[in-house]
């Protein structure tokens, strides 16, 4: 069963290094978008992979952007809800990719 475990952590992007301020929900670099493979349920930060996660693309789902995040390192697939914070260019840009 997922569960979800907020866990509050500033990071920087392994990507393009942008320092980044979390709050508890963050998952992915607000300017390109890419995240880190550290969990096996969200927030849980149990994933030893620690693989990076390339942004595929966008679909919108009940009103909501939702970017899916493909792991460079082992194939894991996940889709994440877009912040407002997030690039908006980098989002529009992705949603030439829609999902299903």
């Amino acid at each position: 069963m997922k569960r979800f475990t907020r866990t509050k952590e500033d990071f920087t992007c392994d990507h393009c290094t942008t320092r980044v301020t979390g709050n508890g929900y963050t998952n992915h670099c607000p300017k390109c978008l890419w995240s880190k493979h550290v969990d096996v349920n969200p927030g849980d930060r149990a994933s030893l992979c620690g693989g990076a996660m390339e942004p595929q693309g966008v679909g919108v789902f009940s009103g909501i952007y939702r970017i899916a995040h493909t792991c460079a390192r082992c194939g894991f697939i996940r889709s994440q809800d877009a912040a407002k914070e997030d690039d908006m260019e980098r989002l529009i840009a992705l949603s030439t990719h829609p999902l299903s």
